[in-house]
C-alpha cells in the first residue's frame, strides 16, 4: 500500500550525540556570563559604589551590581558544568550532584549573574528523565534550603556583593532572590516531568504498535499455516488416490494408467502453483504483487475438473446471479468447496460416489452446499478426527456465518456453509488457531485423514 510523503523532522535530543548539548550549554553560559560580566560595572572592574552602580553602571547609563570578576576558579566552573554533562546519560545523579556543587560555588564567589545555572538545569532534566525523581525533587529542595541557610550566615549587604572581602563575598538572602530561585527551580522540574511524561506516552505508542505488528504477523502466519493446509490436503489427496488407481492399472489397463499419472502431474503442478502463490505473502517489502489469480469461486470449475479427473462424479449447480464477492467470503467459499470434495475423495469409500456441490448466491451472504453418496466414515474407526472440518467451521465463523457437517439421513456426508457479503465479523467469532505456524501444522500433523463418528476431516 503506497504511503504518503514522509516529513523531515529534527530528531528527539535524546537522540543527539552526547556532546550537542552540553556545547550548546557551554556557549550559552560562557557568552552570557561575558555579556553580564560587562554589564555589571562600566568600566570593567567590581562596582565599589553603594550597590546599584552610582559610580558605576551598566552601558546604557543604568545601575549596575557588585561582582567578582571571573578569575581561574570562575572559568574553571563555567566550563566544568558542560564538560561534566557529558556523564549525564550514564550517571545522572552523579551528573546532577557535581553540576549543582558548582553552580552554588559560583554564586557563592558571587560572580556575574547570567547564564550560569543552565548546566544544573539540564542536569535535573536528565535525572528526572532517568527515573530519579525522588532524588532530584528533594535534592533541589535540600540544595536551594542549604545556599540560602549558607548565605544567611555569610552574607554581606547587597551593595557590598564582590567587594567584602574573603572568598564568599555572597549577598544576603532576599524575598526577591528566594523568590526567583525557587520558582526556576520548580519551574525546571515540572518541564522535566512533562518531558518525561511525554517520553513514556511516546515509549507506550511504539509498544502498542510493536505489538500490533507482532499480532498481525501471528495472524498471518496462522492464516499460511491454513492456506497451505487446505491446498496441500486436497492436491496430495489427489494424487494419492491416483496413484493408487495407476499401480492398480498399471498391468492391466495402461492407458487408463497412463491417465491417472497424467493427473498425478496435473495435481502436483496446481499443488506448488498456489504453494508459491501463499508464501508469496511472505515477500520482502518492496517487492511486486504475486501475479497469480487469488483462489476463489472463479477457479471454481478447475477445482471440479480435479475432481472429476480423480475419479470422482461431481455435479454443480448455481442458484441466483453469480457475481463478484468480498475476498474473504469468496477465498472461504473457494477452501470449503474444496476440502469438502477432499473429503469425498479420501472417506467415501469404494465403489462410484458421486459429489453434489451447491453455490446459491442470495441477497445479503452466500451459500455453499456439499453433499455425497458415499458410505461416510466408519463408526467403528477410533482414530482422532483431521483438521479439515474444524478448518472450515473456523472460516465461516470468522466471516460470522455459520458451518454444518455430519451424515446424512440417506447415506453419504452433507456439509452446508452460509457465509456473509456484509458487514464486519463479530469479535467472538475469532477462530481458535493454534498458538503459531509450526502449532497449526502440528495439527495438521495429528489428524491424519481420519474422520470422526459425527464429523469427518482431511489432510
Amino acid at each position: 500500500m503506497p504511503h504518503g510523503p514522509v516529513r523531515a523532522h529534527w530528531p528527539r535530543p535524546s537522540a543527539w550525540p552526547v556532546w550537542v548539548v552540553p556545547l550548546l550549554v557551554l556557549v550559552l553560559e560562557f557568552f552570557g556570563t561575558m555579556a553580564a560580566q560587562h554589564g555589571a560595572s562600566g568600566d570593567g572592574s567590581p562596582n565599589r559604589g553603594d550597590g546599584w552602580g552610582h559610580g558605576h553602571g551598566w552601558g546604557d547609563g543604568s545601575a549596575g551590581y557588585g561582582i567578582t570578576h571571573l578569575d581561574g576558579i570562575g572559568y574553571t566552573i563555567l566550563f566544568g558544568g558542560p564538560a561534566l554533562l557529558l556523564l549525564r546519560r550514564r550517571y545522572p545523579v552523579f551528573t546532577l550532584a557535581t553540576t549543582g556543587l558548582l553552580t552554588g560555588l559560583y554564586f557563592l564567589r558571587a560572580y556575574p549573574y547570567g547564564p550560569a545555572a543552565a548546566a544544573v538545569g539540564i542536569a535535573m532534566l536528565a535525572a528526572i528523565a532517568a527515573g530519579h525523581r525522588l532524588v532530584t525533587w528533594a535534592g533541589t529542595a535540600v540544595a536551594v534550603s542549604v545556599y540560602f541557610g549558607l548565605t544567611a550566615l555569610i552574607g554581606v549587604p547587597f551593595p557590598e556583593r564582590g567587594t567584602a572581602g574573603g572568598p564568599f563575598p555572597v549577598e544576603e538572602p532576599s524575598i526577591g532572590g528566594v523568590s526567583f530561585v525557587v520558582g526556576w527551580s520548580l519551574a525546571v522540574l515540572v518541564t522535566a516531568e512533562l518531558v518525561r511524561m511525554t517520553g513514556q506516552r511516546a515509549a507506550e505508542r511504539a509498544r502498542t504498535r510493536a505489538e500490533e505488528e507482532r499480532r498481525q504477523a501471528s495472524e498471518e502466519r496462522l492464516r499460511m499455516a491454513r492456506e497451505l493446509h487446505d491446498v496441500l490436503a486436497h492436491n496430495i489427496s489427489m494424487i494419492n488416490v491416483q496413484a493408487g488407481v495407476a499401480l492398480h492399472l498399471m498391468d492391466g489397463d495402461p492407458e487408463q494408467a497412463r491417465t491417472a499419472l497424467a493427473a498425478i502431474k496435473e495435481a502436483s503442478k496446481e499443488a506448488l502453483t498456489e504453494m508459491r502463490s501463499v508464501i508469496g505473502a511472505l515477500r520482502a517489502q518492496g517487492e511486486t504483487a504475486p501475479r497469480s489469480p487469488t483462489a476463489g469461486l472463479g477457479r471454481l470449475d478447475d477445482l471440479l475438473a480435479r475432481a472429476r479427473s480423480a475419479g470422482l462424479a461431481v455435479e454443480a449447480e448455481t442458484a441466483g446471479e453469480p457475481r463478484p464477492l468480498p475476498a474473504g467470503a469468496d477465498l472461504a467459499a473457494f477452501r470449503i468447496v474444496q476440502e469438502s470434495l477432499t473429503n469425498v475423495t479420501r472417506h467415501a469409500g469404494p465403489g462410484p460416489v458421486t459429489a453434489r456441490v451447491r453455490i446459491a448466491y442470495r441477497d445479503r451472504e452466500i451459500e455453499v452446499r456439499v453433499e455425497d453418496d458415499g458410505r461416510g466414515v466408519s463408526l467403528l474407526d477410533d482414530h482422532p478426527g483431521g483438521s479439515g472440518i474444524r478448518g472450515m467451521r473456523e472460516r465461516a465463523a470468522a466471516l460470522g456465518g455459520t458451518f454444518e457437517a455430519g451424515p446424512r439421513a440417506g447415506g453419504g456426508y452433507a456439509v452446508r456453509a452460509t457465509l456473509p457479503l456484509t458487514g464486519e465479523p463479530p469479535d467472538a467469532a475469532e477462530p481458535a488457531e493454534p498458538a503459531d505456524a509450526a502449532d497449526a501444522a502440528d495439527a495438521a500433523d495429528r489428524g491424519s485423514g481420519e474422520g470422526a463418528p459425527a464429523e469427518r476431516g482431511s489432510q
